[in-house]
């Protein structure tokens, strides 16, 4: 049976992309992207730069990020990265050195506060029914 092999992309130094990008597997930016971004798992590596609006499972930032972006399941700002602009993840590590300033909401907590503002649901007895 052959073996199942992972999507692997790279946009190389020196390489500017402008417009829509959409990703399967794991991407690694190396060069620079501007305008949107969808994909499964983004590296921007040191040098790497991004100003677009992100949607991805997780994102690793090695370089340079400004815009809105959206992490399903992780976002990692690296000792090297520089993160900027809006920002909604489900986990967020953040190395020492690297730089975070954004505007940062958190999945988990979004969910939390959504089910807090929910009435409890009521519980009815076999009493109240008349059994």
């Amino acid at each position: 049976m052959p073996k199942e092999t992972e999507n692997f992309s790279i946009l190389d130094k020196n390489v500017t992309f402008e417009g829509t990008l959409s990703s399967k597997g794991k991407l690694i930016i190396r060069g620079t992207i501007k305008g949107s971004l969808i994909g499964e798992t983004v590296v921007i590596s040191e040098g790497g730069a991004v100003y677009a609006d992100v949607k991805a499972g997780s994102v690793t930032v090695g370089g340079t990020f400004e815009g809105s972006l959206r992490a399903m399941n992780e976002l990692i700002v690296l000792s090297s990265g520089n993160c900027q602009g809006k920002i909604v993840c489900k986990d967020l590590v953040i190395e020492p050195g690297g730089i975070l300033n954004a505007d940062v909401k958190c999945l988990k907590v979004q969910e939390r506060q959504i089910h807090e503002e929910l009435p409890p649901k009521s519980k009815v007895t076999e009493k109240e029914i008349g059994n």
